[in-house]
């Protein structure tokens, strides 16, 4: 701040005396307490020294606000800081100078925000002119005026809007000449604190609602919207109530959408003020354009010869937009009635040789398969189940798990010579490191156990018997798998119990085995007629059921994956939909997802025993097809990674 000799030299209106200019300059730069002192002890006897004593009583008694002369008062009233935030108008407050005598002049100074404004008026009206402050920017010492004339009151006022947060500080000072010639000062230091706050929150509000969209499958659709709000809202996409994950910007794209993306999306925005959800915009998928096509024999009927009096399932399938439909023919006339994939002859006898073929047609066009000789043969060895296996793991949840078999069939009489292994350490030479360490097994009949064993031992029965059937050797005579061996085991339905020792887990092979020597082998023979395993899968998991055709003849075999029908027998936690692969070595012969419903299928399933499926539009998979001597595998996994438990089974069609 300028000095009171600076503000003499530039204010010739101030007509002061020498020791009264020397007097204030002591005053200025002497504390108060101090300056009381100074006043008392030099100036006690001087005519000014009434005065001098009355005004450093005064300042003693405001200490820093206000040092007054005689009987001006500066600041009438005394408004608090000012509390505002950046980019807001600031209200006008104003705070009074009043004069009872005369004002020499005036300054004000101090650090103001940058966009402030103070403007000096006496009742109500600017004060202009030579002089007169009317306005600041940013600084120290912005400035002073000078004024004159009688009692007034000055008021300054702030205006503006702050560009810039911050505390600022406004010092406003007066000069006056007291009615005994001396001069006297004051000063009022005033605060404004300008914050960068955000400006109050306002809840968002949608601008731009998504619109509803047809397109057809393959296209790219984008939703979009638009939401105000303060702070800016944020967003969240669902369909059909469902929230999208990664859905959250202010436009949804979906690229080459499909049947299954229709439906309905909506958008939430958010910010710390609420929410709001936009309007429901429908999203339709059309099929893609048909593209019709002409039939194509995708797998050719296969030759076959079967026993005399047997079933015999004959299967083609072709490809082509529209779906084909079926004829078949025998030596190239039309079979009345045959128009399926499958061609089912039951009972077959010597007018059902021939030569087969099947007409597939739609409306592009028609192809005709190749030909499928099938041949009947009287050989008394004919085609029969010679082993039946299941590979799974044993798991600290699945302990344990049946296979459930049949021994008989019709016509059939006496006993079986049958083997049965659960096989763990042995699996190990073949890389199945994970195999159990020890496993054991128990042959039930009804509710009784019939055969027990824990280990092996290396017995010769068993031993002779694997060999005898082409069953691969267990490691030795001192591994832990299990094997029982029964020469005459009883027709009728049995179950082998699996489980590993003291809870011992890892994968498992269990096998049945036909151990009934090709020379004893007749038509009225028992043979394995049947085998099923219900067990957990996990999604992605596949369970392994294989089987090995003997004989000299075809075999029709039924295999079934069930798992949805599971639920009608109060079954918990059943799969959804199963998927069904049959394979010789790696290639894959058949397949099926879904049955369909086919009437043929549920006329084989009767056949054999099993039980029927009413609703043709379940989700278990089965397969009938006739298949020549050797080794197959059907796997079971759960299709569109359901999991639960399925039911395999695998049947000798009569």
């Amino acid at each position: 701040m300028k000095s009171l000799l600076d503000l003499c030299r530039h204010r010739a209106v101030l007509r002061l005396k020498i020791p009264a200019i020397m007097l204030v300059a002591l005053l200025q730069r002497t504390p108060v307490v101090r300056a009381v002192a100074a006043v008392d002890s030099l100036v006690a006897s001087s005519p000014l020294g009434v005065v001098l004593r009355s005004v450093a009583a005064l300042l003693g008694s405001l200490g820093a606000m206000h040092s007054l002369a005689g009987a001006t008062v500066l600041v009438a009233s005394q408004p608090g800081p000012v509390n505002t935030k950046v980019g807001t108008p600031l209200t006008p407050v104003g705070f009074t100078v009043t004069n009872t005598i005369n004002i020499a002049s005036w300054r004000i100074g101090g650090t103001l925000p940058p966009g402030t404004l103070i403007e000096a008026t006496q009742g109500g009206t600017p004060l202009t002119g030579p002089g007169i402050l009317d306005a600041t920017t940013p600084g120290a010492d912005d400035g002073y005026g000078a004024l004159s004339g009688g009692n007034f009151t000055t008021t300054p006022l702030l205006r503006g809007t702050p560009t810039a947060p911050g505390t600022y500080n406004i010092t406003l000072q007066a000069f006056e000449m007291n009615a005994g010639g001396g001069l006297a000062s004051a000063t009022f230091t005033y605060s404004i604190v300008v914050a960068a706050v955000t400006a109050p929150t306002t809840a968002p509000a949608f601008t731009t609602q998504p619109a509803a969209q047809s397109v057809t499958a393959g296209a790219n659709v984008t939703f979009t919207a638009a939401a105000s709000g303060d702070p800016a809202p944020t967003f969240q996409w669902s369909k059909n109530g469902t929230a999208i994950a990664g859905a959250t910007g202010a436009t949804l794209a979906l690229a080459n959408v499909q049947v299954g993306d229709a439906g309905n999306y909506t958008v939430v925005a958010t910010n710390s003020a609420g929410s709001v959800t936009a309007t429901v915009a429908a999203l339709s998928v059309s099929p893609p354009p048909v593209t019709n096509s002409a039939p194509a024999i995708a797998r050719q009927p296969a030759p076959q010869t079967a026993a005399t009096g047997s079933t015999v399932v004959l299967n083609v399938e072709a490809s082509g937009t529209p779906t084909p439909s079926y004829q078949w023919r025998r030596n190239g006339a039309a079979i009345t009635g045959a128009t399926g994939a499958m061609l089912v002859i039951k009972n077959a006898a010597a007018a059902d040789a021939g030569t087969y073929s099947v007409v597939a047609t739609n409306s592009v066009g028609t192809v005709t398969s190749a030909n499928a000789t099938l041949a009947l043969s009287n050989d008394s060895y004919f085609g029969h189940l010679l082993n039946l296996s299941i590979r799974t793991s044993l798991t600290s949840d699945v302990p344990d798990f049946t296979v459930g078999t049949v021994v008989g069939g019709p016509g059939t009489s006496g006993s079986k010579a049958l083997l049965a292994r659960a096989v763990g350490p042995s699996l190990i030479p073949f890389g199945l490191t994970d195999a159990v360490i020890d496993s054991k097994i128990d042959l039930v009949s009804g509710t009784t156990v019939v055969g027990t064993n824990d280990n092996w031992g290396g017995t010769a029965a068993v031993s002779n018997a694997a060999a005898a059937v082409g069953a691969f050797p267990l490691a030795s005579a001192t591994s832990r798998d299990a094997a029982i061996f029964n020469p005459t085991t009883a027709s009728g339905g049995y179950t082998l119990q699996i489980a590993g020792v003291s809870g011992a887990t890892g994968t498992v092979l269990a096998e049945l085995y036909d151990a009934t020597a090709v020379s004893a082998f007749t038509a009225t023979t028992p043979r394995l007629v049947n085998v099923s395993v219900r067990k957990p899968i996990a999604a992605g998991e596949v369970l392994t059921a294989g089987f090995v055709l003997g004989g000299n003849t075809s075999r029709t075999i039924l295999i079934r994956a069930i798992g949805p029908t599971l639920g009608a027998f109060g079954v918990p936690g059943t799969m959804s939909d199963p998927k069904l692969e049959l394979y010789s070595g790696a290639s894959v012969l058949a397949a099926n997802d879904n049955w369909g419903g086919d009437a043929q299928v549920n006329a084989v399933c009767a056949s054999v025993g099993a039980f029927g499926i009413s609703d043709t539009a379940s989700k278990d998979a089965m397969l009938v097809i006739t298949l020549p001597p050797g080794a197959y595998t059907a796997q079971v996994s759960g299709a569109n990674n359901s999991a639960g438990a399925a039911l395999i089974e695998i049947y000798e069609v009569p």
